[in-house]
């Protein structure tokens, strides 16, 4: 039986034309052999199966070559050449530092170093893995590396640069090989498969690149892998089935029924995968993956973005059609909250159903929330509440005339959450010209001023008296509703005191210190937004006044906060009592 050779290593490439997806450093190191400027010693970092060590075997061979082609390449045929090939040179020297790593093995390096060639013009002296040398070697090793003799050459490489001392980096030449493009690992297999007679799907040989995630010696093994299993046809199927990675249909067949808002089909095909063996948390960030590759195929600029074989980019492309802009950013939103809550679920199947039953009803809910004038980011919790609410994004294209685009509107002032019943709050829906295009829901339109805004509101608002009593009582639901939601801080500052009816156009209110001030005035515009719409009065302003403690002295201690607040509350000294609680000192 024939032994048989794992395609890493017998299509390694032996010339720097050859190296597949470095070309910026292979091109140093050539233009560097062919004038002369060679560095005595070089770092190559990188991640594992990229090309470090076989750049360095190439460099090795290619300097000590008598007899160099046109393009700086080893012409193969020169003694050297051979030698080499044949792994008989006495020229290069190759040491795994994993498990050599003792001052000693260094300490015998050095004294090979004080040998000059017998043939050739250099000693190459490779030491892979160079970060898990001790620092006692490294230490040894510093002398010879900074001034070794003019025929040795030293080419270090290592997966963990952080690791090398900064001694070692200052003396060399550092080289950062990068990650292999999808694209380029694709074509190398499909050179293998040919040379091997396999009879391979361009959509396969792109899984098994996106499979290796960078590293070209993983993607061998992986077609090797393939190819065992299912001959010399090398199919998609035969690919996703070995590697038990999720069929790209199985997701456009998914946004296909949340578009039809089929909810009872998208569980039972989320229960089909679950049943094929994948894992829910694969699912739903393979899911996020899907609305990301929709989204760029919406504009022709971002295409290149998208990397996966041509059948299944013109599926894209399709599909993309039937997906708006707004669908997308929210099902994003979704499925990257579904994502991050995943791992501390106690119910992981239940949370992606409803994720699931989410994204069934975002065309739905978005078309009620317009009617209503409601947030549908809220709906759907992709914005917390509380936070502030995205200015809008005004999407220009070249096709809608200057006259016809659309200009920014007015936002109305953020809002927390849905407030009690009785308190419903209603805010101004964005009307926005639908658009394909990426790149003009990126311009994102300014908001009108504060100021603007209050005029808008004067405006539409009806006038009408309030009393003392009225105000405190939406004063008090205010803050219980800031309390329900718990936010204890902002119900403290405001119930510290009681509000002041200074006349029709004036209202105070009195606070302890610049902390409780400061805290009132970061929600003043949405306190004075729920003020005026339940007091039905949009003419008065918010004055805070600060001044001192009515005891004149300052709160420190925890005691002196407990005795400040059972002055304003007495019945916090009774529920002490019953409970019967401590005051840390």
């Amino acid at each position: 039986m024939e032994n048989f050779v794992v395609s890493a290593r017998k299509y390694r490439p032996a010339t720097f034309n050859t190296v597949v997806g470095q070309s910026s450093i292979t091109n140093t190191l050539k233009n560097a052999i062919r004038n002369n400027h060679l560095a005595q010693s070089f770092l190559f970092c990188g991640p594992r199966g990229v090309g470090k060590t076989t750049c360095a075997r190439i460099l090795a061979k290619t300097i000590n070559c008598t007899n160099l082609t046109k393009e700086t390449e080893a012409c193969d045929k020169c003694e050297n050449c051979t030698s080499f090939n044949s792994g008989q040179t006495m020229n290069v020297f190759e040491l795994d530092a994993a498990s050599n790593n003792g001052v000693e093995d260094i300490r015998n390096l050095v004294d090979q170093v004080r040998i000059p060639p017998q043939m050739g013009m250099y000693k190459v002296y490779i030491i892979d893995e160079v970060h898990m040398l001790s620092a006692g070697a490294f230490n040894a090793f510093l002398k010879t590396l900074e001034e070794p003799p003019k025929y040795a050459i030293f080419i270090l490489a290592t997966t963990e640069r952080h690791k090398i001392i900064p001694t070692i980096l200052s003396r060399c030449q550092v080289f950062n090989f990068n990650r292999i493009q999808i694209d380029d690992i694709a074509n190398h297999l499909a050179f293998i498969a040919k040379n091997e007679n396999v009879k391979a799907e361009q959509d396969a040989l792109h899984i098994i690149a996106q499979k290796a995630d960078g590293a070209l010696r993983d993607a061998c093994s992986i077609f090797d892998q393939v190819v065992s299993f299912s001959g010399n046809e090398l199919t998609y199927k035969n690919v996703i089935e070995n590697l038990n990675v999720l069929d790209y249909d199985y997701y456009f067949k998914a946004v296909d029924l949340l578009l039809a808002e089929n909810i009872p089909g998208t569980l039972l095909l989320f229960n089909e995968i679950l049943s094929n063996g994948f894992d829910g948390h694969n699912f739903i960030s393979g899911m996020a993956e899907h609305f990301r590759n929709l989204l760029v195929c919406k504009d022709q600029q971002t295409l290149e973005l998208l990397e996966v074989g041509q059948n299944i980019r013109e599926k894209y492309k399709v599909q993309s059609v039937n997906c708006s802009v707004d669908f997308l950013l929210r099902a994003l939103g979704l499925t990257n909250k579904c994502d991050v809550a995943y791992r501390s679920s106690r119910n992981p199947r239940l949370l992606v159903e409803f994720c699931l039953m989410q994204l069934t009803a975002i065309n739905r809910v978005t078309a009620t929330a317009e009617k209503k004038n409601d947030d549908p980011e809220l709906i759907f919790g992709t914005r917390a509440a509380g936070s502030p609410k995205k200015k809008a994004a005004i999407p220009l294209t070249d096709n809608i005339p200057e006259a016809e685009k659309v200009q920014p509107v007015v936002l109305q002032h953020k809002q927390e959450a849905e407030p009690p019943a009785e308190t419903q709050t209603t805010s101004r829906k964005i009307n926005l010209r639908a658009t394909s295009s990426i790149a003009g829901m990126l311009n994102a339109s300014q908001e009108k001023t504060e100021k603007k805004v209050v005029e808008e509101i004067k405006t539409g608002g009806v006038q009408q008296d309030f009393s003392q009593e009225e105000l405190e009582k939406v004063w008090k639901s205010y803050a219980g509703f800031l309390r329900n939601k718990g936010k204890e801080s902002d119900y403290a500052f405001l119930t510290m005191n009681k509000p002041v009816k200074v006349n029709a156009a004036l209202i105070s209110f009195t606070v302890f210190n610049k902390a409780a001030e400061t805290n009132i005035n970061e929600d003043k515009t949405e306190l004075m937004g729920y003020l005026r719409r339940m007091l039905k009065n949009n003419s008065f302003n918010l004055e805070i006044i600060v001044t001192k403690d009515e005891s004149g002295s300052k709160i420190y201690t925890s005691a002196d906060k407990y005795k400040h607040f059972v002055k304003i509350n007495p019945a916090l000294d009774k529920l002490r009592t019953q409970f019967d609680l401590d005051v840390e000192y």
